[in-house]
């Protein structure tokens, strides 16, 4: 049998600097690994766990990276070469001083309750590195996320994978657009109005990639057919987030929120809506719109959802199962639900399980993002994309929001000359002067 293993290989399923900790674990020399007699017996800090305060001489008890706990060892500062770790380590133990004692300086001993809570925020903060490098590797999306949590020990959340487009559920088709555009400069030279203009809608943006039309009117972007190349202005949405974001915990009890590290012009395309397309078979409200009186948005999050709400909504859902969903969410103080009914409520996006950073994004009476409907490959009326757009500047550190509770003007029917509701309604019957607020 060994000789049909010849030829074979397999991945190693342990990382490189797990590798080289083995190597030291057993003061073996692997110049594969870099590891050699000069640098057998270099060890990386992992976090520190105390501190202590000796005459004037500062020490640590450090954990090292790839020993076990009783392995940690009192070491003194001149020995570390770990500024960065050092640096916070102090700024956690002043924060945390402040907070229990309302001083910063450090006692020359620290009680165990402290040291505790020091060795759980490092573990914290190793594992929101962790999960900002797995957002990371997962986007399509040019902008950049980072995550923080300077408030409380709450880590990742249990139960979320990041998506960057809608995952359809049974039952569900999005049928590809079959034709596109033929224009040479889809903004200056539309041909037959491009897009926008085959769909009886205006063109949606300026020259910057800022939307110009007012909330409740469509937006049809140039799609896979279109003859125009990938730096078309009227493609904004599809291009993703561009902004480097961050998910940070709020010190105000709301749980996650999202900000901005950059700032962002009005009118701008922040992000999309993304999560599970939902839908069902029964006259009854599916999809957890149960809270109508609440709006388009039902309820979403509030606080976050750690359970696994992720198998929902792949499949087509009978009322009876709505009503149990509703009920795990009632329990769990939070929905993220969001209901597509620009021109009829048909279908749902379920953002609880599969989602991208809008997941994290909070409400506000004064929100500075508003909600588009969105064309591209998939022209169905009923299974828009949802992205949203700056009301405002927003500068940089300003915290992202929209309203839960927001009202999208609807769409009025076109009648034909016969009296009947056309399929695709015209922007200039649109029964609504309201602007983004």
């Amino acid at each position: 049998m060994a000789e049909n293993l010849k030829g074979c290989s397999v991945c190693c399923k342990s990382s490189w600097n797990q590798l080289q900790d083995l190597c030291r674990l057993a003061k073996l020399s692997c110049p594969a690994l870099g590891i050699s007699k000069r640098n057998l017996y270099d060890f990386e800090v992992e976090y520190l766990c105390d501190y202590k305060k000796i005459r004037e001489q500062e020490y640590y008890l450090v954990k090292w990276r790839g020993y076990p706990d009783s392995e940690s060892t009192w070491e003194p500062r001149q020995n570390l070469k770990c500024v960065r770790i050092l640096k916070q380590f102090h700024k956690d133990l002043e924060r945390e001083l402040l907070r229990r004692h309302h001083r910063s300086k450090p006692p020359r001993h620290l009680d165990p309750s402290l040291a505790n809570y020091l060795v759980q925020k490092a573990k914290q903060r190793r594992a929101l590195r962790r999960w900002e490098q797995e957002l990371n590797a997962k986007r399509s999306h040019l902008g950049r996320i980072t995550v923080e949590n300077e408030v409380d020990l709450d880590g990742p959340p249990r139960a979320f994978v990041y998506i960057n487009e809608y995952r359809v559920g049974e039952g569900i088709t999005l049928n590809q657009v079959a034709v596109g555009c033929e224009c040479q400069d889809c903004l200056w030279a539309p041909a037959g109005g491009c897009c926008p203009g085959a769909s009886l809608h205006k063109f949606a943006y300026n020259d910057q990639g800022q939307v110009r039309l007012r909330a409740g009117l469509p937006i049809y972007e140039c799609n896979s057919r279109c003859r125009c190349g990938y730096d078309c202005p009227n493609r904004v949405v599809q291009k993703g987030i561009r902004y480097d974001l961050c998910i940070f915990r709020t010190d105000d009890g709301r749980g996650w929120g999202v900000r901005t590290l950059e700032k962002i012009r009005k009118n701008s395309f922040v992000m999309e809506y993304v999560g599970e397309f939902s839908g069902w078979t029964t006259p009854y409200r599916v999809g957890l719109k149960r809270r109508q009186r609440e709006g388009t948005v039902c309820a979403l999050q509030g606080l976050q959802c750690d359970s696994l709400l992720g198998r929902l909504g792949e499949q087509i859902i009978t009322s009876e199962e709505a009503e149990r969903r509703g009920q795990i969410y009632d329990r769990q103080g939070a929905t993220y639900l969001f209901d597509l009914d620009y021109v009829e409520d048909v279908y749902t996006v379920d953002a609880a399980y599969y989602g991208n950073i809008s997941h994290f994004v909070n409400h506000s009476c004064d929100p500075n993002l508003q909600v588009y409907n969105v064309f591209i490959d998939n022209l169905d009326e009923r299974l828009p994309r949802i992205a949203f757009f700056a009301t405002r500047t927003i500068r940089a550190g300003e915290e992202l929001t929209f309203d839960y509770n927001m009202q999208v003007p609807q769409p009025s029917p076109l009648l034909t000359p016969f009296g009947l509701p056309h399929s695709k309604p015209l922007d200039t019957l649109v029964a609504s002067n309201q602007s983004p607020s």
